[in-house]
């Protein structure tokens, strides 16, 4: 049987202040590296991945005329939707490459919406295109990631998309000021 791994992006929008971080998600840090542990959801048996992880990015934002534009950005790993089935080091690096891309790609949300010149008149229908924009693009690097590896089977893809990944977020460094 050949395993793939797989992640699934879950695209949140929160229109309202008040979530937090808890014990169920991790928020992306530089130096901090996923581990087994950190995936809690018992592998779908009918399903053929090797690993499957779950992130989100949590846009929340708020406006008024006389108050103006104000948001957060969450990046975040979901643990109870994240699970393994083959646990090497490899695998795990490659999961990682999942949560680091969806990384980047807060980084962009946070670059675009920092951007963004807030007009109140506009702002209801500019926001979240901009967010859809910045979520499209995200799922489509994470297919192609998965596809250019072959779910990480490529070894040579793979370690080509670990400097790819290493670099972009190298690159937005500046936009990491979200969290």
């Amino acid at each position: 049987m050949i395993f793939k791994s797989l992640a699934t992006v879950l695209l949140v929008v929160f229109f309202s202040f008040g979530w937090q971080t808890d014990r169920n998600t991790i928020q992306w840090e530089a130096g901090h590296r996923l581990g087994w542990d950190d995936f809690k959801s018992i592998p779908d048996e009918s399903a053929t991945n090797a690993a499957l992880t779950s992130s989100s990015i949590n846009f929340k934002y708020n406006y008024s005329s006389d108050k103006g534009f104000s948001y957060t950005i969450a990046c975040l790993f979901e643990k109870k939707s994240s699970w393994g089935r083959v646990k090497t080091d490899y695998i795990l690096a490659h999961e990682q490459g999942h949560f680091d891309i969806a990384e980047i790609y807060a980084r962009k949300l946070y670059k675009t919406i920092k951007a963004y010149n807030f007009n109140p008149a506009t702002a209801q229908k500019e926001v979240p295109a901009m967010y859809r924009k910045i979520m499209k693009d995200l799922a489509a690097m994470q297919n192609q990631y998965d596809s250019e590896t072959d779910y990480s089977r490529e070894k040579e893809e793979q370690a080509e998309w670990f400097v790819k990944i290493s670099q972009q977020l190298n690159s937005l460094k500046t936009f990491a000021a979200y969290h």
